[in-house]
């Protein structure tokens, strides 16, 4: 079992395009450990390996006895093995491993974060509510962003385990491109309460800052596994109102329904349907903007690959068709050789001859 220590990351999942059927020494935190057989009956190790930049399957065939019992899933390890393409994805033979002490662990190797700037993030988030022309809704939503501790959570949590920004500062991310829709959204919809609708935007996901945890991977808490993000967010809503003095009843009842049915089908954990036009578009566009950075994360993950078509996307439940990757492919295989050009105009003189006969011929 080797022993020296890495002094820093120098391989990240996202090089393994420049380093294919070459050997690597690197540090990962096991995101899945699984022992399996071979058609022999002999035990080997198949892994799930991350770090900040992805993740990628390996496999340790040989000598896994001492491997099988020295990590465990959410383990950090360090690595020796060939990175190479298997059935078109990224795979790791793994030759030697060892789990890693605490001290040769830097945590921002290993999650995957925004490539925004968070603090421009929260200052357009800021930007947003100080536009609110609704006194009540304006106090309570400064209540929440006057919390020093909350705001610090809310610069970095994720907001979601897996299906979209799931990544260090995913749920700032997600907010301010929600309240740019909605803002966009509210202004072609005049019957729309636009402090409203945002208030709900910056509510519906704000219990992922207790539902989830995210020192070495995005995982759920007890409390979050126990109750969900939607009882949590009610239970901080109610703490912050108290805050309020005078808070209108009929507003908070308002903002509780956003929160509890911005999932917007009972089968997606909704306890209501939305009922009330603001809550509907939050629903929609809350749908959208997940969806939406679902596919580019899917496309930025599968960059590599040749074809237009990604995998199967398990959130969406369908594989995706990269439009940019299509064209461009059609475009490389088209035996067109040169655009075809308009005819060209016939020359002044001729056409004054054929205005000539024109006239001619309808006198």
């Amino acid at each position: 079992m080797y022993t020296c220590r890495l002094r820093m990351k120098e391989f990240y999942i996202s090089d393994c395009a420049r380093m294919e059927n070459q050997t690597i020494t690197s540090l990962f935190v096991v995101a899945l450990k699984q022992v399996k057989s071979k058609k022999s009956g002999e035990l080997y190790l198949s892994l799930v390996l991350a770090d900040r930049s992805g993740q990628i399957q390996a496999n340790m065939w040989d000598n896994v006895a001492e491997a099988i019992s020295g990590c465990e899933q959410d383990d950090f390890v360090k690595v020796k093995g060939v990175v190479h393409k298997y059935n078109g994805r990224w795979q790791l033979t793994v030759h030697k491993m060892r789990k890693l002490g605490e001290s040769e662990i830097d945590y921002s190797d290993y999650l995957p974060k925004t490539s925004k700037d968070v603090e421009q993030l929260w200052q357009t988030l800021c930007g947003f509510v100080d536009s609110f022309q609704n006194p009540w809704l304006k106090s309570l939503i400064k209540e929440f962003i006057a919390d020093d501790a909350l705001v610090a959570a809310y610069k970095t949590a994720p907001a979601a385990k897996t299906l979209h920004h799931a990544f260090v500062g995913g749920l700032l991310d997600h907010v301010v491109s929600l309240f740019t829709v909605c803002d966009l959204a509210a202004r072609n919809y005049p019957q729309v309460n636009r402090d409203l609708l945002l208030s709900g935007a910056f509510l519906h996901d704000i219990g992922k800052l207790h539902e989830l945890t995210y020192q070495r991977s995005i995982a759920y808490t007890t409390k979050g596994q126990l109750l969900g993000h939607m009882i949590i967010e009610l239970e901080m809503l109610h703490e912050k109102i108290a805050r309020v003095r005078g808070f209108p009843e009929e507003l908070k009842v308002l903002l509780e329904h956003l929160i509890i049915s911005h999932h917007g089908q009972y089968e997606f954990g909704s306890p209501k349907l939305p009922m009330f036009p603001e809550a509907l578009m939050l629903h929609y566009l809350d749908d959208l903007d997940s969806k939406m950075e679902s596919m580019r994360a899917q496309f930025e993950r599968e960059a590599e690959f040749d074809s237009p078509w990604t995998s199967y996307n398990p959130s969406l439940a369908r594989p995706l068709l990269n439009p940019k990757k299509f064209i461009e492919k059609g475009l490389v295989n088209s035996r067109l050789v040169e655009v075809p050009k308009p005819a060209a105009a016939a020359p002044a003189a001729n056409s004054a001859v054929s205005s000539g006969k024109l006239r001619r011929q309808f006198r």
